[in-house]
């Protein structure tokens, strides 16, 4: 079966790019408020990199593998996370791995890298699959179908998850109040404010924080608890179940230091709910979204998935379209579109000298999608990440999880949940468009759809 034929090959509908130059002042704003990805010109998807200088100072977009070597791993002490994400984000996550900076976050990376190691989160896969496999059973497919609203449903899949493997389930039935507050979260408190990108001190009213003050209160006060109680059971000499939470209570600094306090250990959950369970339902959303006009590609997976064992230990080389078709929906709609640093001292990207506190962008959204780097880089075509193909991508060319010393601590961890997820799904379910209607695709932190994704799943015959 060739799926790869001028007529099958698939194009998914992405925002109009701008043509003119830089944006003026209340545009950007408007656009940074509205939907990130949206200020984006033709000139970033065909030009290496574009230098500039805005009312914010100076900026410098680079979009090849090169310059994103040299800042995300060559020169990376030299470049930290800038202060509008702390802003829009820190009110939750401040003390979590995503937004420290210097030796608190080596110190919190030397403490949670052993807990997210390869082997550790093949222990994981097991449990993975059971709550994959009752979440499908639950939607009860017939043959006639039903239609799922489909990110709500992958979010729901995704934190049982994470439940799961977390908080051995002590989060029971609170899926939905987590999403619930999650999604108000997203909309509201994690937008790109104007009174944040012109610095306005941090009590001049936001008008999303208020909007999403209670969700983020929510958070706070969920996890709180769940820490709160699972430390008091260690303090008690109660055997605390073996989940990631007890790992994060109980870990320790390798350089002799404490382990984490339990507002560090509630910050790290909190970036795990977000930068883990929303970032993989995203990309499963996208991924069933895709396979929905591809039907070509869903009968391969849908191979793979009758296959497919998880109890043995080389279950993922078993799936390599299913890996190929998750990495090339990764590609199109990456979890994290936008990356931004800012420069410590003066440098040099791609012969282009910066000045200290320089902004530099690097964005997947615009990386992946570059003419320059990808042949026909709209179209959706997962047999470049096969594996006798992969080998030519540059491993800088794409990156969903970032790059360098601050590559995601939890990828394997996503990878797996994200394979395992579709083989259970596509076992039982064929998975139907109900229309011919593309999504819109948004940036609101996390890259969603603007309008719910529904689709039409019934039970595959036998």
């Amino acid at each position: 079966m060739d799926a790869t034929t001028a007529d099958a090959i698939f194009r998914p509908a992405v925002p109009p790019r701008r043509t003119g130059g830089p944006l003026a002042l209340l545009p950007f704003l408007w656009i940074s408020w509205r939907d990130p990805i949206r200020m984006w010109s033709e000139r970033h998807f065909t030009e290496p990199q574009l230098h500039g200088n805005s009312a914010f100072g100076e900026i410098l977009v680079v979009s090849h593998p090169e310059g994103v070597r040299h800042v995300l791993t060559e020169n990376a002490a030299n470049y930290v996370k800038g202060d509008l994400q702390r802003r829009v984000l820190g009110p939750m996550l401040a003390e979590g791995l995503l937004l420290t900076e210097g030796e608190v976050w080596r110190r919190a990376r030397r403490i949670l890298a052993p807990l997210f190691t390869p082997a550790k989160m093949a222990t994981l896969n097991a449990r993975m699959a059971e709550v994959c496999q009752a979440r499908v059973a639950g939607w009860s497919l017939s043959a006639r179908g039903r239609v799922l609203d489909i990110d709500s449903e992958m979010s729901g899949l995704t934190f049982d998850i994470l439940s799961a493997t977390m908080f051995s389930d002590e989060l029971g039935g609170e899926a939905r109040g987590f999403e619930r507050a999650l999604n108000q979260f997203l909309a509201n408190g994690a937008r790109i404010d104007p009174l944040d990108v012109l610095g306005a001190p941090d009590w001049a009213p936001r008008l999303g924080r208020l909007a999403s003050f209670r969700s983020a209160r929510f958070f706070e006060q969920r996890v709180t608890t769940l820490v709160e109680a699972r430390r008091a059971r260690i303090e008690a000499g109660d055997a605390p179940p073996d989940d990631l939470l007890s790992a994060l209570l109980l870990a320790r600094d390798e350089n002799g230091g404490p382990g984490l306090s339990d507002e560090e250990v509630a910050a790290n959950i909190l970036t795990f709910i977000l930068a883990g369970h929303e970032t993989t339902a995203r990309a499963l959303g996208w991924t069933l979204h895709l396979l929905s006009r591809q039907p070509e590609y869903l009968a391969r997976l849908q191979s793979e998935a009758d296959a497919f064992d998880v109890s043995d230990p080389k279950w993922a080389d078993a799936l390599p379209w299913t890996r190929a078709v998750l990495d090339e929906t990764m590609r199109l709609f990456p979890p994290a579109p936008t990356m931004a640093r800012k420069a410590l001292a003066d440098d040099e990207i791609g012969g282009q000298p910066i000045k200290a506190g320089a902004t530099v962008i690097i964005s997947p959204w615009i990386l992946q999608r570059h003419s320059l780097l990808w042949d026909d880089p709209d179209a959706f075509k997962p047999e470049r990440f096969l594996p006798q193909n992969r080998k030519s991508i540059d491993r800088y060319a794409y990156i969903p999880f970032s790059a360098g010393p601050r590559v995601c601590i939890g990828a394997a961890f996503a990878i797996q949940e994200a394979m395992i997820a579709l083989a259970s799904i596509l076992r039982v379910a064929e998975v139907e468009a109900l229309t011919t209607v593309e999504p819109r695709p948004v940036h609101q932190i996390t890259l969603r759809s603007r309008d719910p994704m529904r689709l039409r799943l019934r039970a595959r015959r036998p």
